[in-house]
């Protein structure tokens, strides 16, 4: 199992910014399409985080035309090019899965405050 951990951890991106539930992130995926790779940009608010290590990930969910759309990202996946913070949300649970069951106003997360 060391050999394991030691492999994975060699493969752990270094330059993951600090998020959290709650917050609204930017994920920027690369999108292969025949011969070109493109960037497509995925913004919503996380719902979850799961795993540790190599195997790490979380849950974006945004609406989308009034469909909610939900995307899981591993966190040191190749084809996850950058995640920027766009806002730090305000929030008292772990996993946000409730807000699946809001409409408009009422899947708002508050807005966090920071004092730097």
């Amino acid at each position: 199992m060391d050999a394991l951990k030691i492999i994975a951890n060699d493969s752990l991106k270094q330059n993951v910014p600090k998020f959290s539930v709650g917050d609204t992130v930017r994920v920027d995926v690369k999108i292969r399409e025949g011969e070109r790779e493109r960037i497509q940009a995925f913004e919503g608010t996380v719902i979850a985080r799961k795993g540790s290590g190599i195997s790490e990930t979380f849950t974006v969910r945004r609406v989308s035309y009034g469909v909610g759309v939900e995307r899981v990202f591993p966190l040191h996946s190749p084809n996850v090019a950058d995640i920027k913070v766009v806002r730090h949300g305000k929030v008292r649970r772990s996993k946000l899965y409730y807000l699946r069951d809001r409409l408009g106003k009422a899947a708002k997360v508050k807005e966090q405050i920071i004092n730097k």
